[in-house]
Parts: C-alpha cells; sequence; structure tokens
C-alpha cells in the first residue's frame, strides 16, 4: 500500500450565519481524498472498500458527475465523464492525475453535500479544479477554477450560484470559494455573499490526513456510523432551527429560472 496515494482526513465542518440572524454550528467528518487512477487498486488492496458494489465503504461512479447531462451515459467510469467536462472547458485531461475529495457510500446510502476534483500535471503542479455540489433532492452543480484562479496554493473564486443549496438562502447570492490544495492539512472555505455585496454566511472544512488502509476504515466507520444518514439528518435538524428562527423560506420550486446548468435535475413524480 505505500505507493499508494489515496488518503483519508479527519476532519471538521463549521457553519457561522451572521445575518439576519446569527445561527452557528459545527460536526466532526471524514472525507477520502482518492486517485482516480488507483481505486480498482484500492479495491485489491482494501477489505472494506469496493467499487460500484455493496461494501461497508464503495465507490460509485454514478454519484458522480455524469455527461451529458440531459440523457448521461451510465457505462462510462468517473474519470472519463471527467476528462469530457474539462474538455468543454479548454482542459485537456487525459493526463492528469485527478484526485476527488469526496465522502464514500457507506453500507449502500451516500450524500454528498459537495466533492473536489484536484487535477495536477506530471509534475505535480495543479492545474484546475472543480467543485462537486449536491442539494438534498441529489441535484448537482460543477464549478470550474482554471489556471487564472489559482493563488498561493489556493483556488479562489467568487461567483452567483443560480442553484438551489438551502431554502434560507436565495438561488442567486454568490459563492467565495478558497479551495487550498490538500496537503497534510485540509483547509477548505466556501462562503456565501449576498446581492449587496455582504458576506453573511461562512464554511470551513478543516482536516488531518490519515493513511488510507483497513484499520482506518474501521476507526472512521466506527466513529461516525453511517454518516451520509447523519449528515442528511443535521442538515434538516438545523433547517427546522432556522425556520423556528423564522428566517425567510425559499421554496424550492420558486424561481426555477435561477437553477443553471444542473445536472441530475429533480424531476417531482406527476399523479
Amino acid at each position: 500500500m505505500s505507493h499508494l496515494t489515496s488518503t483519508i482526513y479527519t476532519a471538521k465542518v463549521m457553519h457561522n450565519r451572521i445575518a439576519p440572524k446569527k445561527h452557528s454550528f459545527w460536526y466532526n467528518v471524514y472525507m477520502f481524498y482518492i486517485d482516480l487512477d488507483e481505486i480498482d487498486l484500492l479495491v485489491k488492496n482494501l477489505r472494506w472498500f469496493s467499487r460500484n458494489s455493496f461494501n461497508l465503504f464503495s465507490f460509485r461512479d454514478a454519484e458522480h458527475l455524469q455527461l451529458p447531462r440531459e440523457n448521461p451515459d451510465k457505462n462510462k467510469t468517473i474519470r472519463q465523464h471527467l476528462e469530457t467536462y474539462l474538455q468543454q472547458n479548454g482542459v485537456d485531461g487525459t493526463n492528469l492525475k485527478i484526485k476527488l475529495l469526496t465522502n464514500l457510500n457507506v453500507l449502500g446510502y451516500n450524500f454528498n453535500p459537495v466533492s473536489f476534483y484536484y487535477c495536477f500535471d506530471d509534475a505535480g503542479n495543479p492545474v484546475c479544479c472543480v467543485a462537486e455540489i449536491s442539494n438534498t433532492y441529489h441535484e448537482m452543480k460543477l464549478f470550474f477554477f482554471g489556471k487564472d484562479e489559482f493563488d498561493g496554493e489556493t483556488f479562489k473564486k467568487i461567483t452567483v450560484k443560480y442553484f438551489y443549496v438551502s431554502p434560507f438562502i436565495d438561488h442567486d447570492d454568490s459563492f467565495d470559494f478558497k479551495l487550498k490544495i490538500p496537503s497534510e492539512k485540509l483547509d477548505i472555505k466556501i462562503d456565501d455573499i449576498d446581492k449587496k455585496g455582504n458576506k453573511f454566511f461562512y464554511t470551513t472544512l478543516m482536516g488531518t490526513e490519515q493513511p488510507l488502509n483497513n484499520s482506518n476504515l474501521l476507526k472512521c466507520f466506527f466513529s461516525i456510523p453511517l454518516i451520509p444518514l447523519q449528515i442528511m439528518g443535521m442538515i434538516h435538524w438545523q433547517a427546522l432551527r432556522l425556520w423556528l428562527k423564522k428566517l425567510s423560506f425559499h421554496p424550492k420550486a420558486e424561481n426555477p429560472e435561477l437553477q443553471r446548468n444542473v445536472y441530475k435535475p429533480y424531476k417531482p413524480q406527476t399523479k
């Protein structure tokens, strides 16, 4: 296993809202930093890890980006889909090392609020980054970061969301991304800015690198059993607290024109 570069981060997520009412909380998580070219090797080396099949932890290609957006090709791997997406953004990803910071499927269930693809050249220099953000409807929105948005080991960008993430935040507020290249420490910040230019919501993801091995897989599982369900439960619990504080509520169906370039769009069942 020593030649593999995939790792685990034990981390803490912090949310801090300062307007229109104060509301803050934090919780522990763990995330996997997976080299997309090592997935099948990890399957061979790790008892509790599989690809596209049931296990304690499973990497499932279908839980991430799939193209084309209207009728995705489910036979392609995550790397093939990502290379197509990178090509659409002017980057040849054929020979890039691509590492994905994400949550894995746990006992058949997963929910990824956000995943990050970090792409490197042969010399290990960062080339680009892609943030893959999902909402509780399992819709997905991608944000691309090129070389011109890389500064001091960090990809930085301020951009309008045009995506439903929370009923307590407008679709057309902006994200302020600061995505540092993962190393021994994990340091990611995604803040929200309102239409007047005021920052009102702060999110940090801070963590420490751990080896990806059978022992640590078990330690992570038992430290936070069924972590995807706990994350989903935490989101709804905090939403209830915000509702009780009488924050403005924006239903998902409101302003559908502000949902733009969404992957896996939610289609409500009709009678």
